[in-house]
């Protein structure tokens, strides 16, 4: 009898794969300059050196490095490890001159195309979904204040037991995932379940540096969020929870103060609400 597959019963090596594959899938590349290519790779390679100058790496040190490299490519992880320990400089970089809402990491648990859904609406989760209620409610404007009539304010997240949609088994295939169309006014209404934190995949090749450094493998519970309006600057971000566990020793660095939430009890008795407002830079 073939045994039955759950989310609990998620392993690092499938949710890496499932990570790779849809990177892939987006066919990426960057037009970068000879000139270019030449500087950061030399860079990149210079500093690796001046590590193992400084820090007198041994032979055994280095191939057990080679081990792993090898090991993260087999386990599908090399997405999972960009994205936790090296995704939020590059973040950083790319919207130090927005105006508008910080952005974040998107990490390796997007997929798009998710169902589209009207201003008020109930993200797509099980008759049965576990966890808080959370009434999540907003407007997305402008950087001089228009309401952005029909913007999309896509959204996903983990279930409450820290697992994502389309990357554990079990799971319905848009579950906690919508893209929400705002009315004439930018106005939006989402209900949904408050996630909580879990720890990013760790039976596999980077379980394997966060064990052997002493490091914990948590990240804050987080909404997911990428909003967009014709004649404007998509925003990709993360908001987190204020007083939860990890906002201030989150494993992916990606937590900033002005994306942090603070809910209060619904006016339904049931669950918490918030109300986070986006702004979107000019494109």
């Amino acid at each position: 009898m073939t045994e039955q597959l759950t989310e609990q019963t998620a392993t690092a090596a499938a949710s890496g794969n499932s990570a790779t594959e849809r990177f892939l899938e987006k066919g990426v590349g960057a037009d970068s300059s000879t000139e270019r290519v030449d500087m950061l790779a030399s860079e990149l390679v210079g500093a690796v050196h001046d590590i193992i100058r400084r820090h007198k790496v041994t032979y055994a040190e280095y191939d057990a490095l080679k081990a792993w490299l090898i090991q993260v490519g087999l386990d599908g992880e090399w997405p999972l490890f960009l994205d936790v320990w090296i995704e939020h400089v590059v973040e950083e970089v790319a919207n130090e001159s927005r105006e508008g809402t910080a952005g974040s990491i998107e990490g390796p648990y997007y997929v798009p195309d998710s169902p589209k859904l009207p201003a008020e609406a109930t993200l797509p989760m099980r008759d049965d979904e576990p966890g808080t209620p959370l009434l999540f409610q907003g407007q997305v404007t402008s950087t001089t204040g228009q309401p952005l009539a029909g913007a999309h304010v896509e959204m996903w997240h983990a279930d409450d037991y820290g697992y994502y949609s389309q990357y554990a088994p079990g799971l319905p295939e848009w579950n906690l995932r919508g893209t929400v169309v705002a009315d004439d006014q930018g106005h939006f209404t989402i209900r949904t379940i408050q996630p909580a934190p879990y720890q990013i995949p760790h039976d596999g090749a980077c379980g394997k540096l966060i064990s052997a450094a002493g490091w914990h493998a948590w990240r804050p519970a987080h909404l997911h969020l990428k909003v967009s309006a014709a004649g404007h600057q998509l925003i990709t971000s993360q908001l987190y929870f204020a007083g939860g566990d990890y906002v201030d020793n989150d494993i992916a660095q990606a937590v900033k103060p002005d994306l942090v939430l603070h809910p209060t009890p619904a006016g339904s008795g049931n669950g918490n609400e918030v109300t986070y407002n986006f702004v979107l830079d000019p494109a």
